[in-house]
């Protein structure tokens, strides 16, 4: 048990004792509890060898949820999983809004974690649609004109790739669409996710 994961859930005004309840049923399943991102996380070797993250607990406004990093490559036979966004590719959530959902789920969700830790054994890997919205003209036409730049953003992750396109779609004026890149720029430069300094900045508050 990871002290830092005993601060973060004892801060917790809502949902301590889901929290608490939820960090005890992956401890018990053998995996590595670690605080990342701000959050409780827990990893288990990969077939390389590796600890691999596998899953995330963490609270919001209305609930508390258990996020699986790779949760599309589990069954799902009790149809409990849901994407954490419209986008999202990989990444699967169950929400809870009371401890009663959590120890009747218990069962359940051990089953649901061990096949997160035998597909992490077999070294099965979820196959990602790479940037499967179109790039819009105005990233385009800065990725052609700045090598460096477009060096920079076909080495992100396909996931971060997406986000910055989303992002950079979403204004109807092209003129609003070609400041978000140039805001940007430097930030892809650097290798950073769109919201890697947010969350950096969040941390270390």
């Amino acid at each position: 048990m990871n002290p830092k994961v005993d601060a973060y859930i004892s801060r917790s005004q809502k949902w301590e004792k889901e929290l608490e309840k939820l960090r005890a049923i992956i401890l018990d399943c053998g995996l590595t509890e670690e605080l990342k991102w701000g959050a409780p996380c827990y990893s288990y070797p990969s077939a390389k060898g590796q600890n691999t993250n596998l899953v995330i607990i963490g609270e919001l406004k209305d609930c508390c949820v258990i996020s699986f990093f790779k949760g599309s490559l589990l069954e799902d036979a009790n149809d409990i999983l849901s994407k954490p966004g419209a986008n999202t590719q990989t990444a699967r959530v169950i929400r809870f809004t009371n401890l009663k959902e959590i120890v009747k789920l218990e069962p359940i969700l051990k089953v649901y974690i061990y096949e997160a830790i035998e597909a992490e054994r077999s070294g099965i890997k979820s196959i990602l649609k790479k940037n499967p919205e179109p790039i819009p003209e105005e990233l385009q036409k800065k990725l052609d004109k700045m090598p460096a730049f477009k060096t920079a953003f076909n080495a992100l992750t396909p996931g971060r790739q997406r986000a910055y396109i989303l992002y950079f779609s979403q204004p109807k004026q092209s003129q609003t669409r070609v400041s978000r890149i140039e805001k940007y720029v430097k930030q892809i430069l650097e290798g950073k996710g769109i919201n890697d300094d947010y969350v950096s900045k969040k941390k270390n508050k």
